[in-house]
């Protein structure tokens, strides 16, 4: 299946899950999982006409999880003393922020050299087809559950966690009505703050390059 007749399909699904979603239950929240996933939280947005803090997408979490566990096994350090971010579209084009990245507050690069930092970077962006080598047919499934239930416990319980998800953005991080991997406030009011962090030139290069690769996709969907 080409990528033009994958989004096709993905998009067929989408729309009538978001119609009955609206139909059956005008007050619920959307959580899309769905893959290529911004570009799928931008249809079930324009399609279901939900305010934005309702309609979001789970893809940070998972990718920050790799980017974590990567780190972990390099260190042979537990994955728990770790707190990275990884912003931008799911895909080869996200951005994983090694600056903000600590194990246990301590900053990467006081264990790790630039070189096997970007290494870990390239790795977690080919995370994804790296499992999907393991598991010869089909993709991913347990981490993208635990971060699917993670988003929901938070919602749920109004624990309102600092998350990295798919969110509407107007303006933030110079992006205009695109959905894009950014930190958020995720709490009983769906995405209550979306959380802006200062970017060096060369990190908001890349932003605009993943941003640039989800608006492509986007476009192809012709809402």
């Amino acid at each position: 299946m080409s990528r033009d007749e994958l989004l096709e399909a993905n998009v067929n699904i989408i729309k009538p899950v978001t119609e009955e979603a609206v139909k059956f239950s005008p007050n619920a929240m959307l959580l899309v999982v769905t893959n290529p996933l911004d570009a799928m939280v931008y249809t079930a947005f324009k399609v279901s006409k939900f305010p934005k803090n309702r309609v979001f997408g789970m893809a940070g979490i998972l990718d920050t999880t790799r980017f974590r566990a990567f780190i972990s096994i390099e260190l042979n350090i537990s994955v728990e003393n770790i707190q990275a971010l990884v912003l931008g579209g799911h895909g080869d084009t996200m951005v994983p922020i090694a600056r903000y990245t600590t194990v246990a507050g301590i900053p990467l690069t006081h264990f790790l050299r630039p070189d096997r930092i970007d290494a870990i970077i390239e790795r977690t962006r080919k995370g994804g087809g790296e499992i999907v080598k393991y598991l010869k047919t089909g993709s991913a499934y347990y981490a993208p559950s635990l971060a699917v239930a993670e988003m929901v416990e938070s919602i749920v319980k109004d624990k309102k966690k600092i998350l990295p998800c798919s969110a509407y953005l107007e303006g933030e991080y110079g992006i205009n009505d695109l959905y894009f991997g950014v930190p958020i406030k995720l709490g009983a009011g769906g995405v209550e703050e979306i959380i802006k962090i200062e970017l060096t030139d060369q990190e908001k290069e890349a932003i605009k390059n993943s941003e640039a690769a989800v608006r492509n996709v986007v476009d192809l969907i012709k809402l």
